[in-house]
């Protein structure tokens, strides 16, 4: 199914559930087209989950990657790691957090993680929060009885040359991992090598598993979560004792604010204290981080690649950073060379038009966020060139946009934001980048367990996060503000039969 395919046929009903985005065994994103199926989802409803097959892979195993596992351990808890460090790693993991034993089995090029049902959530969460998986490709390979092509290495080198390029930066200075959450992840072990004892903190609301893993991995993990006093609590904290780190988002996901690296920046390089900052939402072509961040981190699964169908990461030292002499021997020394050879391809060929295709997003992404912003219907939008805006712009390169990524919430949110997205005639499902329009429920995807933390940082349960493409924007917006129209009209009628029905009561 191609992009305009899923635009004149976006799944969005309720008989498209489970069906994967977009239609290939490789999609790493599953139709959600209503509210009620995100909540049967996250509850693990039968009737919800026997219809999906596959989804995002760290979420759901890959069936591809499940038989995988069942050939190596049939009969056991168990998942395939792509090295036998990962998997050393994973059973360290799975005996801290449950004290449960392993057996790490290596076959067909890979390494099995083999547990007992007590090790199965620590097994899972390894696997989710780290990102160091077995891709679809590399298991379908695998399963044939193929190893990495022969030209792979020659693929990997030209990937890292185009990101290189988008960086200002050797090729050398480039390492990429099998995940966006692989490369968090290697930033993480290289600070906590550097700094062994010290804690790491999180700067500003962030994808909720980048701060799981920081507590769950790293070494006491904290988070300050308001923007508007970050650099006097983190000021605070390097009064009180080291840190390994910081990590931030540029901007944050889901509520699109930044945190202000002018002031932040320089406190942390006074005390030589790393900076890691992730450029997924806005992508290297929108803002330049080279003079604040010290390592670089993006996920290669979302704008840069916008096909929804393969998996990678990258992690970057930054070459005019002053820390640069000290983490890149580090990063390079722990570096495994884990994104399969045809993941990285598909990557490669899309990166040739990441520039052009980057540039409609954010035309596409700035028409419709302007345009919810005026609906009257719209409680609030958030989008980067409104939400700590100064900061953002510091950052921006002088072409460069505010991305595709907007999140809203509408007004009398409880009763309408459920009606409003399970009419949306758009794709739903989770991942964002995409070249189709995506939208989610994603504080109910991210954060279901913890709903109420959510709010108490400023994220509502009600929020809509929508991930615009490269449809015409003025057609997708006819879409959507037909979507908001009959929800104002359902809501005026619901509020006229409520006054006849008080009304009819007093009389």
């Amino acid at each position: 199914m191609d992009l305009h395919e899923l635009f004149e046929r976006p799944l969005c009903k309720a008989e498209d559930l489970g069906r994967p985005l977009p239609d290939t065994i490789h999609s790493v994103s599953v139709a959600m087209p209503k509210w009620e199926h995100v909540v049967g989802y996250e509850e693990k409803r039968p009737e919800v989950m026997a219809q999906i097959k596959s989804a995002y892979p760290r979420f759901v195993v890959h069936p591809l990657v499940q038989q995988l596992a069942a050939q190596i351990a049939p009969g056991r808890v168990a998942l395939p790691f792509p090295s036998a460090r990962a998997a050393r790693q994973c059973a360290e993991f799975i005996r801290r957090a449950s004290g449960t034993s392993t057996e790490i089995i290596p076959a067909r090029g890979v390494h099995v993680v083999a547990t007992t049902a007590a090790g199965e959530a620590a097994l899972r969460s390894f696997w989710q929060h780290t990102g160091l998986i077995v891709s679809s490709r590399q298991a379908e390979a695998l399963l044939a009885g193929r190893t990495d092509a022969a030209e792979a290495d020659a693929v990997r080198r030209s990937l890292r040359r185009q990101l290189a390029g988008f960086y200002d930066c050797a090729e050398d200075d480039v390492f990429l991992a099998p995940t966006g959450m692989g490369a968090i992840f290697a930033a993480l072990c290289a600070v906590n090598q550097r700094t062994p004892e010290a804690p790491s903190v999180q700067l500003g609301f962030p994808y909720g598993d980048t701060l799981k893993l920081q507590q769950k991995l790293g070494t006491r993990g904290m988070f300050l979560h308001a923007l508007e006093t970050l650099a006097a609590e983190l000021q605070g904290l390097l009064q009180r004792g080291a840190l390994s780190a910081c990590f931030c988002e540029v901007p944050g996901n889901p509520l699109l604010g930044t945190a202000d690296l002018r002031r932040i920046s320089p406190l942390l390089r006074a005390q030589r204290v790393p900076l890691i900052a992730d450029d997924t939402v806005s992508t290297p072509l929108n803002v330049d981080l080279s003079g604040q961040a010290d390592l670089w981190t993006t996920s290669l699964t979302k704008f840069l690649s916008g096909t929804c169908n393969v998996m990678g990461g990258a992690l970057i030292c930054n070459p005019k950073s002053p820390l640069y002499p000290e983490l890149k021997p580090i990063v390079q020394a722990q570096h495994e060379e884990l994104l399969w050879g045809e993941d990285a391809a598909v990557v490669d060929a899309q990166a040739l038009s990441f520039p052009a295709r980057m540039k409609q997003h954010n035309h596409n992404g700035l028409l419709l966020a302007e345009r919810l912003r005026r609906h009257p219907a719209i409680e609030h939008v958030w989008y980067p060139k409104w939400e700590s805006s100064e900061a953002y712009d510091a950052l921006r390169r002088p072409e460069g946009g505010w991305g595709a990524l907007l999140t809203f919430v509408p007004k009398n949110a409880a009763a309408t934001s459920p009606a409003i997205y399970d009419r949306l005639p758009v794709c739903k499902g989770p991942n964002l980048g995409t070249i189709f329009t995506l939208a989610c429920p994603f504080t109910l995807l991210a954060h279901f367990n913890e709903l109420d933390w959510a709010e108490s940082c400023g994220v509502s349960r009600y929020l809509i996060r929508l991930s615009v493409g490269l449809e015409d924007p003025d057609q997708l917006w006819q879409r959507i503000s037909r979507c908001l129209d009959s929800a104002i009209g359902e809501s005026g009628a619901r509020c006229s039969s409520e006054r006849k029905d008080m009304k009819a009561a007093k009389s």
